[in-house]
């Protein structure tokens, strides 16, 4: 299948080189010419303005972008527009706020086109693992792209089939879903993110009591010093608690024991915030998230040994080189935390 994909960083670029491992022909597209020339060297066809990426894909064509939320995809999306026709497909696999994929939809649907929100999940492993993809958008167009999102998805795999799974192996258990009308996708991809925050959050509460069980303020009989990666190694093995995150944080750990390479000033990307805003209209409480979120906003005035797991974490799963506190210069990747 012939697909157009614009937005050549990290994720959109590993996207790409999986695409067309699995025999799909993508037309490809960054502001930047040097990932574009660096995908042409592994088959993509690079083009140099969306106009030629438009004209290069046959109808109907399928366009997917790989962009920061909001301005930068709101301005593609209005660039695009004008270029396409009845049939065509534009899929945000980005972090758009949902809200904004149904506003999009319904000016694109006056011009018979058609716009799927697919919430993308996977950072820089997906290329290997695969991505899990929760989507949103008219039924027609996203069974049309089935066999885009059946290639990047991770497959069954060896994760057991939970009981009472029989047969052909659903979308779900493949790794992806066709979550409902436009929106839905990137709503449970929200949900999911901010689930996340609440999963990171526990794990770097619960390593910093462990790494602070020799304090001075102690009793001398009551302090324990703690091997942080073999703990984290444990219960990686047969724990109830083990999961990716905690594979993660095992592997940063081995190599940086105390979190050094980290200052511990942790980003939040907007879709915790947005999470909180959907329970409150929809009057859910959510301790826990709600409390996550606000740990992030903590982290950039006061920067605990939590903080610093809660930033190994974040390069782990998806290559986020801290934020740049004030006053400091650029954060630059640390190795220990590969």
């Amino acid at each position: 299948m012939q697909i157009g994909v614009i937005g050549l960083g990290k994720m959109g670029g590993n996207i790409t080189r999986r695409l067309m491992k699995a025999g799909h022909s993508c037309v490809v597209y960054d502001s930047d010419p040097a990932p574009r020339a660096a995908l042409a060297q592994h088959g993509a066809a690079p083009a140099d303005s969306l106009a030629a990426m438009v004209a290069a894909l046959q109808s109907p064509r399928a366009i997917w972008m790989m962009l920061p939320e909001g301005k930068v995809t709101q301005d593609t999306v209005d660039a695009l527009t004008p270029l396409l026709h009845e049939g065509d497909i534009i899929i945000d696999g980005g972090n758009s706020f949902y809200k904004d994929d149904i506003s999009r939809a319904k000016l694109l649907a006056e011009r018979k086109i058609h716009y799927v929100d697919c919430g993308t999940s996977g950072g820089v492993w997906g290329i290997d693992r695969g991505y899990c993809m929760m989507i949103g958008g008219p039924k027609e167009a996203v069974d049309y792209l089935d066999p885009i999102f059946a290639a990047l998805a991770p497959g069954l795999g060896t994760i057991p089939r939970t009981p009472g799974h029989d047969g052909e192996a659903s979308r779900a258990e493949r790794g992806y879903i066709h979550a409902g009308p436009t929106g839905a996708g990137h709503f449970v991809k929200m949900v999911h993110n901010g689930i996340e925050y609440g999963l990171m959050q526990a794990y770097a509460e619960g390593f910093d009591v462990l790494r602070n069980k020799d304090s001075e303020a102690l009793p001398a009989d009551q302090r324990f010093k703690l091997n942080m990666p073999e703990i984290a190694e444990v219960w990686r093995r047969g724990s109830v608690i083990s999961s990716w995150l905690l594979d993660l944080s095992a592997a940063a750990l081995a190599k940086d024991p105390e979190l050094d390479g980290f200052s511990g000033f942790v980003h939040d990307s907007g879709e915790g915030r947005w999470t909180i805003e959907a329970a409150i209209e929809e009057a859910v409480p959510v301790e826990v998230l709600s409390s996550a979120l606000y740990a992030r906003f903590r982290s950039r005035q006061l920067h605990t040994y939590g903080e610093k797991m809660l930033s190994a974490m974040r390069f782990g799963f998806g290559g986020h080189v801290e934020a740049k506190p004030e006053g400091e210069g650029d954060p630059q990747p640390r190795a220990s935390a590969a």
